[in-house]
């Protein structure tokens, strides 16, 4: 049995892991909602922010734990300066990798403007990445249904301009999966749990 160690920022990611967490894999879970709250309102990660969310990973990285995964693709780059004698993965980057092999024309979804720049860094020039417009407040506003139907439709439109793959950046994304009707995103709780497993 694998034990992995997730670090959230927000809650309602855990439900969305652990419906992902393939047999033989146990999920912890830590919320760190003050970190994106502090990454947001600075207008992205700060080296100060990535120092604390840095120090976070490291102190989940416990006896027990085989492997520490960083949820927030806001905060991503942050793990770079984390150190521990496990391995430590962003979820964003299991998508990406997962995106590479999928092949064709990459587009990679946003919700929130502070995980563009991340993720357009960690899915190269090759990978188009956009922003769902509105999707955020609705996030924020706790209407998880008209934020899944926005993300839903930015990637059908995806799709039918010929995307070969789209990516939900955001594991808060994951459930507009189930809504898409053009083609089947990929979702960072999968591609992370699996690449961990």
């Amino acid at each position: 049995m694998r034990h992995i160690a997730c670090l959230h920022t927000a809650a309602s990611n855990l439900s969305l892991f652990d419906a992902a967490c393939p047999p033989g894999v146990t999920l912890s879970h830590t919320i760190r909602p003050d970190l994106l709250a502090e990454a947001e309102a600075a207008g992205g990660l700060t080296p100060a922010i990535a120092a604390r969310t840095a120090a976070a990973l490291e102190a989940l990285a416990a006896p027990g734990i085989q492997a520490v995964l960083l949820t927030c693709s806001t905060l991503g780059p942050a793990l770079a300066q984390a150190r521990a004698a496990i391995p430590l993965l962003r979820a964003d980057a299991a998508l990406a990798e997962a995106a590479r092999r999928a092949g064709g024309r990459v587009v990679a979804l946003c919700a929130v403007e502070t995980t563009l720049a991340p993720i357009a860094a960690l899915f190269g020039p090759a990978c188009e990445t956009r922003l769902v417009p509105g999707a955020w407040a609705a996030f924020r506003a706790g209407d998880a249904h008209t934020y899944a139907r926005m993300v839903a439709a930015a990637a059908d439109a995806a799709f039918a301009e010929g995307a070969g793959c789209v990516a939900l950046a955001q594991a808060s994304m994951a459930p507009a999966a189930a809504l898409c009707r053009n083609g089947i995103p990929l979702t960072s709780p999968s591609a992370s749990l699996a690449a961990l497993a």
